[in-house]
């Protein structure tokens, strides 16, 4: 399956740097398509979630057209907020 950034996401990528988180393409590609959570609550939209280091996660929320994996965003959140357990 292919992975492609709507234009949003690949500005992310600069807002975030400015704020002092730094994340390469090749990371968020990599979350799309092996990630260590999914969060379905948002579909049709999908979150993919992957550990960033030790106090973050990194969380790209995408979509699926075809067989094309849309990423829509992406954010960096606590573990502590998002590694709950249910």
């Amino acid at each position: 399956m292919q992975v492609r950034f709507t234009t949003h996401a690949l500005r992310k990528f600069a807002i975030l740097r400015r704020h002092g988180f730094s994340v390469a393409k090749r990371q968020v590609v990599q979350a799309v398509e092996k990630p260590d959570r999914m969060d379905y609550s948002r579909l049709p939209l999908l979150i993919a979630q992957v550990g960033f280091d030790k106090r973050r996660v990194l969380r790209i929320v995408y979509k699926v057209e075809g067989d094309t994996k849309v990423v829509i965003t992406f954010y960096p959140g606590k573990r502590s907020q998002y590694e709950k357990e249910n």
